[in-house]
């Protein structure tokens, strides 16, 4: 047994490795960021063999600053942006088309064709989500229907499907590992969420060739072994979880009712609601957390498609900050946001609202607005976002009587009277502090706020008895910071009031 756990963290935006101690300390962490790729509006895709040699070149990089060699390493666990779809041919390697981002909008009409056919319900009670250009297999439709050659070539066998876990762990294996976790695969939208299994019924409206898709298995478990070149021996691969259900086991939510937000690229709500699915009235989806010790873990999630994105394009396309860490000062320069609310639908609004045409929008503009305004703005967009996704999924428990307070008052565990907060941009105190005003609760931050990598490092290390259960893994979950709620209630509702008048104002407007 090795005597760390290494992860490959492979984001939208960049690729990172962190190597962690049984503790869940950060031993060693290298990062790289990759390019965004925007062919026209609303698309955005990557190159799928540069998120693999950005990825191996700083997990060798993570392993080199503490002169570790593959013995060092008990395992490696995977965590990843989902519903990004790949399609490689396999027997070379090579893939057919750049890989097609969550955040692409491209099948926004055919997604509107199959709601057309009245089959929102159906897709829904199979896969636990809404029909939506988010998932991956209107995606993999468009490759085969517009690629040259795809569809035939997918007939006869010759290509293969994945999202980026399962593309991560073909590349490691050399090609003999084809398989996918069940958080991921419930994140393609052909994947039956009760059966466990890929739905023929919805392979067959989508006109998706079975042999393309990988094997569904549980989160935790060993995969097979990376090839010896690609570190000098071979090392386990043990683990494998979509970003945000691993973000979820991180922060140790292993109960019924537990939930956390993770601020990343996008936002992302998650609540564990334990073994038996519940479903969505609300504009939610409701997903599989992870597949551990033979039983299967379920969430309802809410996600928003822009968060610390919209800080990035206040860096990058508008140039008012050099660096996100900037946007904590200027946003407490100003007592509040001098009339400014920013809609950051970049590409489209996610839950609750489910709006592909939606674009965004920056509202309450007067000759005295500056851009410290415009960066509060900004950091208090992304709380909003998250509040609506918790409004919605409280609806959701009260209408379907799931999670009942213990006390028997009629009352309703909404997981939500403390939020666990994680992802890059909740380092930002500005934005926990609003976000703990706007939910009127307790917003709290882990030591380490890096619980996507850690969730995966610990499915992986409970699959090779690195760690020997839930329990030791809580034991290493601490606070860092504990934000209390400031605002008064009056404040509070004209601030949302304003809010949600201004995603009024950007709905549909792109159709």
């Amino acid at each position: 047994m090795g005597k760390y756990v290494l992860t490959l963290d492979e984001g939208t935006t960049s690729a990172r490795t962190i190597i962690y101690d049984k503790k869940g300390n950060m031993i060693s962490v290298a990062q790289k960021e990759f390019p965004q790729i925007f062919p026209r509006e609303g698309w955005v895709e990557h190159d799928a063999m540069e998120i693999w040699s950005t990825q191996i070149g700083v997990a060798h990089e993570a392993m080199l600053k503490e002169n570790l060699t593959f013995e060092d390493i008990d395992s490696i666990g995977i965590t990843n942006q989902r519903e990004t779809t790949v399609v490689w041919d396999r027997n070379t390697g090579e893939p057919v088309y750049n890989a097609i981002v969550w955040q692409c909008r491209r099948t926004a009409e055919y997604c509107d064709t199959l709601k057309e056919q009245g089959l929102t319900e159906k897709i829904r009670e199979k896969t636990g989500l809404l029909i939506d250009p988010y998932f991956s297999g209107t995606k993999l439709r468009w490759i085969l229907e517009n690629v040259p050659g795809a569809r035939e070539r997918a007939d006869k066998g010759e290509l293969l499907f994945g999202t980026i876990e399962t593309w991560l762990i073909w590349k490691l294996t050399g090609g003999k590992v084809h398989v996918t976790d069940y958080s991921n695969a419930s994140r393609t939208m052909m994947f039956n969420i009760n059966t466990l299994q890929w739905d023929d019924e919805i392979l067959e409206i989508l006109d998706v060739p079975k042999c393309m898709l990988p094997k569904p298995v549980p989160s935790s478990m060993i995969y097979g072994e990376t090839i010896p070149t690609l570190f000098g021996g071979p090392i386990r691969i043990a683990g494998a979880c979509g970003d945000q259900q691993s973000a979820l086991f991180g922060q140790t939510c292993f109960k019924e009712g537990e939930a956390k937000n993770t601020y990343g690229t996008g936002a992302f709500l998650l609540m564990n609601i334990g073994e038996k699915p519940v479903l969505s009235k609300n504009g939610l989806v409701t997903t599989i957390a992870w597949g551990l010790d033979g039983k299967v873990y379920y969430a309802l999630e809410g996600s928003v498609f822009v968060c610390g994105a919209a800080v990035q394009w206040l860096r990058d396309e508008v140039g008012i900050i050099d660096a996100s860490p900037e946007t904590e000062a200027m946003a407490f320069s100003v007592p509040d946001n001098g009339g400014l609310y920013v809609v950051p639908a970049y590409t489209g609004l996610g839950a609750p609202y489910w709006d592909p045409y939606a674009r965004g929008a920056i509202f309450g503009i007067t000759r005295g607005a500056n851009k410290n305004h415009l960066v509060r703005a900004t950091l208090e967009s992304l709380a909003y976002q998250v509040r609506d996704l918790i409004i919605a999924m409280n609806q959701d428990l009260m209408e379907t009587g799931a999670h009942m307070d213990e006390t028997g008052d009629g009352s309703y565990i909404a997981g939500l009277s403390v939020l666990k907060a994680d992802g890059g941009a909740c380092a930002n105190n500005f934005l926990m502090q609003f976000q703990a005003d706007v939910l009127d609760c307790p917003v709290l931050r882990p030591s380490c706020i890096e619980t996507t990598s850690l969730g995966a490092a610990y499915l992986a290390g409970l699959a090779t008895g690195y760690w020997n259960s839930l329990d030791d893994i809580s034991e290493n979950w601490q606070v860092e910071r504990k934000f209390l709620p400031e605002m008064d209630g009056e404040t509070r509702d004209k601030l949302v009031r304003n809010w949600e008048k201004a995603v009024s104002r950007v709905r549909d407007w792109a159709r």
